[in-house]
């Protein structure tokens, strides 16, 4: 093996290398609110809306006691969110931060940190931004149409290798076709095997993903594959300096679930994220992942923009918001904008009578500035675009 060989790798082992290799970006003392925000830091609605939601599952299980289970957690920020929002509520629960870095100092020490889902918990699984740092293969299609794996040196210049093959040349002919000469996509199969591990860890609650996505119908012609860094978007560079982030297939993560399909690896084993997301803090100047020139996924197949909704079965079979019936005849799987499942938890970014102003100017003031605040976390063509994947686990 060539010294000039040794320096192109795929693009899942680069990734796997830069953000959690030795000291690798994700493991840096500032965490990932050093670089951008993302629903969680953009506003406390976010928690206390997850806090309702997790109150929704506990009375669906029927018990005071629930499991809270963050994969992702970066520095506990919606754990500890959740937990001040159910302070005096009657609720028991037993939180979880699922990370690969290591607990920050000051922690309520009523979190547990693991580095992998605890087995068996009956409750919330909630991954908000995690499976689009988990590692994943580029592939290109050449001058012939053949797909190769995408190389890359560790200054971000690429080559293309070998042609795809196996499992991820299987996953690509189903959920990513490659049909025309410089065509690219990121091969979702490791993140597909995720989700389902994480899944599989449920005895019992609801599962939730939350990402900026597409659908088989609006694929990026060209892939999602970006960096960020200090607010701004950046070239993707594996070398420790970025993040690496692409958009995630969700309907193909969805698919992995199924009764019947093969589950997957354990998330810990398989890159799983440890940050919180990477919508830039709008101080650093950058545009948000979410916000691609106000351009509509289900069209563009961009990041997710302002308009439509788009379709989750990606060939126009399901509306923009599915439910798969479960086995009581319940929805088992339900994809939705976080614009719908925010709205269904409470947050609203109606502004408040302009009369309030008259009769309690203090009160308009508060209640406008939670008007904004929502209206962030529910905008279109922004954080409102991002795709919740929701699993029931009936138990």
């Amino acid at each position: 093996m060539t010294d000039e060989t040794c320096q192109w790798q795929g693009w899942r082992q680069a990734t796997e290398r830069a953000l959690y290799g030795p000291g690798g970006f994700y493991l840096r003392p500032e965490g990932p609110a050093g670089h951008f925000r993302t629903s969680v830091h953009a506003s406390p609605l976010f928690a206390a809306a997850v806090a309702r939601l997790l109150g929704e599952v506990a009375d669906e299980l029927g018990t005071a006691e629930v499991d809270l289970v963050d994969v992702g957690a970066g520095r506990g920020e919606l754990l500890t969110g959740v937990l001040a929002a159910t302070e005096g509520r009657g609720l028991t629960v037993r939180a979880y931060a699922v990370e690969r870095a290591a607990r920050p100092a000051g922690l309520d020490p009523r979190i547990v940190w693991t580095d992998r889902p605890p087995r068996g918990a009956r409750g919330l699984l909630f991954a908000n931004e995690w499976l689009d740092n988990v590692p994943v293969d580029v592939a290109e299609a050449d001058a012939e149409g053949t797909a190769r794996y995408v190389e890359v040196r560790g200054d971000g210049a690429e080559r293309l290798g070998a042609p795809v093959s196996g499992p991820d040349a299987e996953w690509l002919a189903r959920w990513w076709p490659l049909r025309e000469p410089g065509a690219r996509a990121e091969i979702g199969r490791p993140r597909d095997e995720a989700w389902a591990a994480a899944v599989a860890s449920m005895a019992a609650g609801r599962a939730v993903a939350v990402d900026y996505a597409h659908v088989r119908a609006s694929r990026p012609p060209f892939g999602s594959l970006t960096g960020f860094r200090a607010g701004r978007e950046v070239p993707p560079v594996p070398d420790g300096g970025c993040d690496l982030t692409a958009h995630v297939a969700l309907d193909a993560c969805e698919a992995a679930v199924r009764p019947g399909s093969e589950g997957g690896q354990d998330p810990a084993v398989s890159g799983g994220r440890p940050g919180s997301g990477r919508g830039p803090d709008p101080a650093g100047g950058g545009s948000r992942p979410g916000v691609a020139g106000g351009q509509d996924p289900a069209v563009s197949g961009g990041r997710p923009g302002a308009g439509g909704e788009p379709d989750p079965a990606g060939s126009g079979g399901r509306p923009a918001a599915y439910r798969e019936p479960g086995p009581a005849g319940s929805g088992a799987t339900e994809l939705v904008s976080q614009r719908e499942a925010l709205g269904r938890l409470g947050v609203s970014g109606e502004r408040p009578p302009l009369a309030l102003a008259s009769t309690d100017p203090a009160a308009y003031v508060r209640r406008l500035a939670t008007a904004g605040e929502a209206a962030e976390l529910t905008a279109r063509g922004g954080l409102g675009d991002f795709l919740w994947l929701t699993r029931r686990i009936p138990g």
